[in-house]
Order: C-alpha cells, then structure tokens, then sequence
C-alpha cells in the first residue's frame, strides 16, 4: 500500500472499512449520531495522517483503534461534564430488546472491545491484542470471561422469560 497515493488510501478506506468503523462506534457510543459523529473524526483523521500503511489490513486496524479511542474521549468527554440534569430533557435512546448484541454492551469496556474485534471482524486474539495495546494472553482472558459473563446474563434472561 506505500505506493498507494493519500486520496487512493482515503478513498479504499471509505469504501471497505465505513461499516466496519461505523459498527465498532455504534459499538462503543450511546446513540446512532455519535457513532457518526465518531466516524466523521476518523474519517477526518486520516486525511491528516502523516503516515503510510503496510496493507490494506492495517489500514483497517488502524482505522478502528481511532474510532474505538475517540469513542473513549466522547465517553470521557461526557463524564467530565459538571453540569445539573434537566427533568425536562428526554431519555438517552436505549434499544435493549433482550438480543446478544445488547448484553455485549453491557459488558465492561475491555470486555466489549475484545469481542467486538475478535467475534464481530474476524481478528485473533494476538491482533486483538496488537489493537488495543494489551498482551495476547491479556485478551484471552477478557474473551473468557466475558463470555462467562454473557453466559450468566443470558441464562439469567432465559429463566426471567420462563416464569
């Protein structure tokens, strides 16, 4: 891909990998216009980046380890926020209609993370790893327990449903 000029880089980015960036910042974000948000600043991002990618795979890593850490600044954004709650103001959007995809997110952030990459794009754990700055046994442990925790949460659900 180094021989791939900047608008060819943006251009393969954008026509491969937009669902895959917009699915891991729906993923992480508490609603469709901050995933879009997230994307647009990714998006954004690599048009500024300096930098060249060895291949189209990196090119995809890179692209969703932007978007997983804007999603932690719009998050950590969000908490800083010293400001009182208005009673006035709606409920945040929440679709929790019992499905897989929304005890995953629940899960804890590394937990969620990890199986997003590994079960969601198709990454191993050792890439996983490489993504989100953690050792591979590290990530292993994460996609153990967090399907032990979707597990019991899911059973939980099943035996709420039956009585």
């Amino acid at each position: 891909m180094g021989q791939l000029k900047r608008d060819e880089i943006f251009a393969l980015a954008v026509e491969r990998y937009s669902d895959a960036v917009y699915r891991a910042a729906m993923h992480n974000t508490s609603n469709a216009a901050d995933a879009e948000d997230v994307v647009q600043d990714v998006y954004e991002r690599l048009l500024r980046h300096g930098g060249s990618f060895e291949s189209a795979e990196h090119l995809k890593a890179w692209l969703l380890r932007v978007a997983i850490n804007r999603c932690h600044d719009l998050t950590r954004a969000a908490c800083q926020k010293n400001t009182e709650l208005d009673e006035n103001l709606p409920a945040p959007e929440q679709s929790m209609d019992g499905s897989v995809l929304d005890a995953v997110r629940a899960l804890p952030e590394n937990y969620r993370n990890a199986v997003y990459l590994h079960y969601y794009e198709g990454y191993t754990a050792a890439e996983v790893g490489r993504i989100l700055g953690a050792p591979t046994n590290t990530v292993l442990s994460w996609l153990r327990r967090a399907r032990a925790q979707l597990h019991t949460m899911l059973k939980e659900e099943i035996e709420d449903e039956v009585v």
